[in-house]
């Protein structure tokens, strides 16, 4: 009996603490409430972009405060209220205040405030995406272009990478024609052939003329590559043949080296490469012509029924110069007269044919329009000139032969397309156009030559239809013949109907590089000079409008490039020129 009077006074002492605890506790609560009281009832409530924060019940039996947040009202869910593990309705216990009160902040000063403003942040943020979304979706897709169209390559690339929408709108056809039609394009000048350290140097380095800036382009396709040709037309760039070394893989060394045959295709506007089909004789520095045909030109036809011709035809007084046909066989058939029968029941199978083949590689290309490209001497496997040309039909991925040029002409040493015309230049001085659509050479017969210094090679480019060569020449008055100071490059024009040449400007540089690179395109002509010159390599860039009466030349940049390249990227450099 004693000890279970002892054991229930102890449980009673407990029991009591246990109260005097709750009641100090609910002590303190009703002062906190009694300062609520004194605010309205608005500041009570939270706004409706914030968070509502309220205590929760009091239980008694030592539970002390059960505190939790009621965050539903922020998301629209009036049945999310977070519930306590120990509520009344769970554990059937009954309040000790007698009225529920909600009203209590049981967060520290500053906690509140932080957890609103962070709430309040990602709220702002979904509306602000929100925004912009709704921006795409009602800016139209033409006003897209418009504002697309008018943007510099280099800014047009990054506007491509913020979203597929606009890569998508960048890259149709009708943006293409649309950003070439508004003359947004500016010229790009495209330089191969570097060569860093004695090795050939896996780089393109392209100039943006109207915004003087020099970007590299990695073309680790080219790495060993050297003595190759290039010639553009759109916007891609085809470099032809070319040797690498076999001892000495990268390096520019013509001991044991070999020729190639292969083609490749650069697309500026993508930076991708492809192949197309190689040539039948590999070649090393080749004189290239491109030039755009009609989709009905005949470049089979027309191969095929001359490709046994070996001589020109002249342009003076009538006659024609015959090689290799002593009986003037040839002569007997004009390319005007008709054609045999054999040939002409051929001509439909043969066309359904191509026909079929240019579907098939229509699907493969970007673009429809049908260009060929001519390549004509260089040097052969064995370092040896060729006289031999080929002609590339873009619709049909195909190389063939053409006619040889005449044995007395020379080795040729440039070449251009004008007005559907090839005509090359001989290191004899000797003019011949090979006539795309007919498919035979013409010898042109040009007295007199405009004078020059034979170490020099002339340089042809065309105009907008008109025909021009750069040469250089010893320059009139005093002076010692042979001094270098003393020599001066100039630009000549060709009249076509007359056959004669005229002097058109004087280049301002002196001609310190042997192997001046020179291309045009539309009414412009560019140059590029590379010489070394104190232990440093230097280069210079130049452009003439021909389309002013007071032709001149500019340099158009002063940024200099070629600060660490060798010296032998003089003699083996190559340039195009793109409207992107």
């Amino acid at each position: 009996m004693i000890s279970n009077r002892l054991a229930g006074e102890t449980s009673l002492h407990r029991d009591l603490e246990a109260l005097s605890v709750s009641k100090r506790l609910v002590r303190s609560v009703s002062q906190k409430l009694r300062k609520k009281k004194n605010r309205s009832e608005g500041e009570e409530e939270e706004d409706g972009g914030g968070v509502s924060l309220r205590c929760l019940v009091l239980y008694g039996r030592g539970g002390g405060c059960k505190v939790g947040a009621e965050t539903s009202d922020d998301f629209g869910d009036s049945n999310g209220r977070r519930r306590s593990s120990a509520s009344e309705e769970g554990k059937g216990y009954k309040t000790i205040c007698g009225v529920e009160e909600t009203g209590v902040d049981c967060f520290s000063y500053g906690v509140k405030d932080k957890f609103w403003k962070r709430n309040n942040r990602k709220d702002l943020e979904v509306e602000e995406l929100q925004q912009n979304s709704r921006m795409h979706l009602f800016l139209p897709d033409d006003i897209l272009e418009l504002c697309l169209v008018r943007l510099p390559l280099t800014s047009l690339m990054n506007a491509r990478l913020v979203c597929r929408k606009w890569r998508y709108l960048t890259t149709t056809p009708r943006f293409m024609q649309m950003r070439k039609e508004g003359m947004h394009q500016n010229p790009w000048l495209f330089l191969f052939g570097a060569v860093k350290d004695g090795y050939c140097s896996a780089e393109i380095h392209a100039l943006d003329v109207s915004l003087d800036e020099w970007h590299r382009i990695d073309a680790d396709i080219l790495k060993g590559r050297f003595l190759f040709s290039v010639a553009s037309i759109q916007d891609s760039v085809y470099i032809v043949g070319g040797c690498s070394s076999l001892t000495n893989f990268g390096r520019v060394d013509r001991s044991s080296f070999k020729t190639h045959k292969g083609v490749l295709v650069f697309s500026a506007l993508t930076k991708s490469w492809r192949k197309v089909a190689s040539m039948k004789y590999a070649r090393s520095s080749p004189i290239l012509g491109i030039s755009e045909v009609g989709s009905d030109c005949m470049i089979v036809r027309s191969q095929q029924n001359r490709q046994d011709r070996r001589f020109p035809r002249t342009r003076i007084g009538g006659t024609s110069d015959v090689y290799e046909d002593p009986h003037r066989l040839s002569l007997r058939r004009e390319p005007g007269s008709a054609i045999n029968e054999n040939e002409i029941s051929s001509l439909p199978n043969r066309k359904q044919g191509k026909v079929v083949r240019q579907k098939g590689d229509r699907s493969n290309s970007n673009d429809c329009r049908r260009f060929v490209l001519i390549a004509v001497g260089g040097l052969g496997s064995w370092d040896e000139p060729l006289d031999s040309g080929e002609i590339y039909d873009s619709m049909t991925n195909k190389w063939m032969e053409i006619q040889r040029l005449p044995v007395d002409f020379g080795i040729v040493c440039s070449g251009v397309v004008c007005n559907g015309m090839f005509y090359v230049y001989s290191e004899t001085d000797k003019l011949a156009g090979y006539d795309i659509e007919r498919g035979f050479w013409v010898g042109i017969q040009i007295t007199p030559s405009p004078p020059r210094v034979h170490e020099y090679y002339p340089k042809l480019v065309s105009c907008n239809g008109r025909l021009f060569m750069l040469s250089v020449s010893w320059c009139e008055g005093d002076g010692q013949i042979g001094r270098r100071n003393k020599a001066v490059r100039k630009l000549w024009e060709l009249d076509l109907m007359y056959l004669t040449w005229t002097e058109v400007s004087v280049h301002p540089d002196a001609p310190m590089d042997w192997n001046a690179a020179f291309v045009a395109d539309r009414n412009l002509i560019f140059g590029v000079e590379m010489f070394k010159i104190f232990g440093q390599v230097l280069d210079f860039l130049t452009v003439c409008d021909v389309s002013d009466k007071g032709t001149h030349w500019s340099h158009i940049s002063r940024n200099h490039m070629a600060n660490e390249l060798d010296a032998s990227s003089c003699m083996t450099k190559s340039m195009a020129v793109l409207h992107l």
